[in-house]
């Protein structure tokens, strides 16, 4: 007897892509996810290579392994691919020290977070 199979994550239309280990805050990774949510994935890309923030190329790269996914295990077409969801949450923190003044140690935090891309296929109206 095995465990039956999971349900997809998503729906019969869309592919899913997750980005976990990304160096930097959400916060800034949220930033750059909210200039795609909603747009076409082919205008998504032009910004997410021509924007000045960092997290952008991370953020393209799981965009267009989203794309990837929707194009070779589902069938869809990419013409018509639209980012329907782009969450962002957090992952692990590094935790380092740096020395100070007279004997002292701060602690510094290098934070990581985690990105989540659904692209879902739209009909032509």
């Amino acid at each position: 007897m095995s465990k039956p199979v999971a349900p997809r994550k998503v729906g019969d239309k869309e592919a899913l892509a997750v980005g976990n280990l990304i160096r930097g805050s959400a916060q800034k990774l949220n930033l750059v996810a909210g200039l795609i949510r909603g747009r076409k994935v082919e205008e998504a890309l032009n910004i997410l290579k021509f924007s000045p923030k960092a997290m952008a190329e991370d953020v393209r790269k799981v965009l267009a392994s989203a794309v990837a996914n929707a194009e070779n295990n589902h069938n869809l077409d990419v013409d018509s691919l639209v980012v329907s969801e782009a969450s962002v949450g957090k992952s692990i923190s590094m935790k380092r020290f740096a020395t100070r003044a007279r004997g002292r140690s701060s602690r510094i935090v290098k934070p990581f977070s985690r990105i989540r891309v659904v692209v879902r296929e739209q009909e032509e109206a």
